[in-house]
């Protein structure tokens, strides 16, 4: 290789472009983390930061048993069969030590959630900062970067890759201040998330959402994914999405889930069931879209306060109005601006159901909070398409694989612009934290072997 700036280029600074920075930079590796817009944090700033591990400590403390194969079965239940089940298991085997890693040797505050499980897990194995927001998350991992001396550059926006007989030799940078520059290195992580955010990828791959309302970061344009492909890289699992059924209205922030797995659901604007929530507000992000587009989400007032104890968001979503109550059906039916009769069949077939312990007219059974009980509340939501789960395939190093069965020497892919283990199609794969298991699980795999590629 003629020349060498630097020894690791990461692309993009989300959660796995920071994780990545972080693991090369612990093994004495000189990194230049790149971000294209004016703030790092991509897709893990605007999610709820949980990372799913199986057999942590935190899990063994809590007297809770879990381990990498009931991961495993557990994500493979909720996706069904896929292209990348490999990285499915190398993930859940390396998730317990990885969370580890983060808490124990550089101070990034994860928690095991214990008051729920959430979409996917058959026990709490999601770990995230006590405040359920990405954004703290993002704030440390930046921290923990700069502590080893690794400086995020912002307003760089990589514009292609550079070769050298066939091995990754860097990067070409549109720098807003500086202009056009390269910055060589012999080992590079792709890390720029999907293409959620680019109209016509989505078009070709998955032409049934291309419409939704995107929810996700702004730079998630899949520019790195056709980088890779144009390298021989083999794409999987390119129909797959993580949707969200019900993003609040007009307000923009999330509803939580939680309100619904305690015993809440939602109901179309004329007052009716769309089907069984528990396939998980992904799964469910196409069933809204398709019958009405848009929905109302109905709890209690004892639901709403449980979520708004644990989770900040949600809190200010009812400080701001987004959270409406109703005193009865009446109410609440006037709140929703349909009939009353469609309301009381609603909350009755989930009260009959809850008290009997025996499935509603979904098929539903689970509503851990019993019956809905007045004082009711509403909230309204749209359906919203949050980050792609296709990219490209890695092998168990984070290096890209090519279609013929080897790789691309010295190129390394994480989070979105690998491939994700949530399905092959659609949005009902999807499993709580499957976004940053991909993208902080692979980031230090590839932050690790892009450190010992530029050491060799």
């Amino acid at each position: 290789m003629s020349g060498r700036d630097v020894d690791v280029v990461v692309v993009g600074a989300g959660g796995g472009g920071l994780t990545a920075a972080l693991a090369a930079a612990e093994q004495g590796a000189s990194v230049a983390l790149l971000e294209k817009l004016d703030r790092p944090g991509g897709n893990t700033f605007v999610s709820t930061g949980s990372v799913p591990a199986a057999g942590t400590r935190y899990q063994r403390e809590a007297g809770i048993e879990d381990g990498p194969e009931r991961m495993v079965a557990d994500l493979s239940r909720q996706s069904g069969a896929h292209d990348a089940e490999h990285l499915l298991r190398l993930l859940a085997a390396g998730s317990a030590q990885l969370v580890e890693w983060l808490v124990e040797s550089h101070s990034v505050d994860l928690r095991l959630i214990t008051d729920y499980k959430h979409v996917g897990h058959s026990v709490p194995r999601l770990h995230a900062p006590p405040d359920r927001r990405g954004q703290s998350l993002t704030r440390d991992l930046l921290a923990a970067t700069r502590r080893l001396d690794v400086e995020v550059v912002t307003g760089n926006p990589v514009a292609g890759l550079l070769f050298e007989g066939g091995r990754a030799a860097g990067v070409t940078v549109d720098g807003r201040r500086s202009g056009t520059y390269e910055l060589r290195a012999p080992a590079v992580v792709l890390a720029a998330n999907g293409f959620g955010n680019n109209k016509a990828m989505l078009a070709r791959w998955i032409p049934g959402i291309a419409g939704a309302r995107y929810s996700g970061a702004e730079g998630s344009t899949g520019e790195a994914i056709g980088w890779a492909a144009e390298r021989g890289a083999r794409l999987l699992n390119m129909g797959a999405y993580q949707g969200y059924a019900a993003l609040a209205h007009p307000h923009g922030s999330l509803v939580s889930w939680t309100t619904v797995e305690k015993g809440g659901f939602l109901l179309s604007p004329d007052g009716d069931r769309m089907g069984d929530e528990s396939v998980g507000y992904s799964g469910f992000a196409p069933v809204v879209a398709e019958a009405a587009g848009e929905s109302v989400v109905v709890f209690d007032t004892r639901i709403r306060d449980f979520v708004s104890a644990h989770e900040p968001e949600f809190a200010e979503l009812g400080a701001a109005g987004g959270v409406r109550e109703a005193d009865d059906a009446e109410q609440l039916a006037r709140i929703i601006g349909c009939g009353v009769p469609a309301v009381e069949r609603a909350l009755s077939d989930q009260q009959d159901a809850a008290s009997s312990g025996t499935a509603d007219s979904t098929g539903r059974t689970d509503f851990p909070m019993g019956p809905l009980r007045a004082p009711y509340c509403v909230v309204r939501s749209v359906p919203a398409l949050f980050h792609t789960q296709g990219g490209v395939d890695v092998d168990e190093h984070a290096e890209v694989r090519t279609g013929e069965g080897g790789t691309v020497p010295g190129l390394c892919a994480v989070g979105g612009v690998a491939s994700g283990i949530s399905g092959r199609d659609g949005a009902r794969g999807y499993s709580s934290g499957n976004g940053l298991l991909c993208a902080i699980g692979l980031g230090r795999l590839a932050g690790l072997h892009a450190a010992a590629t530029a050491a060799a």
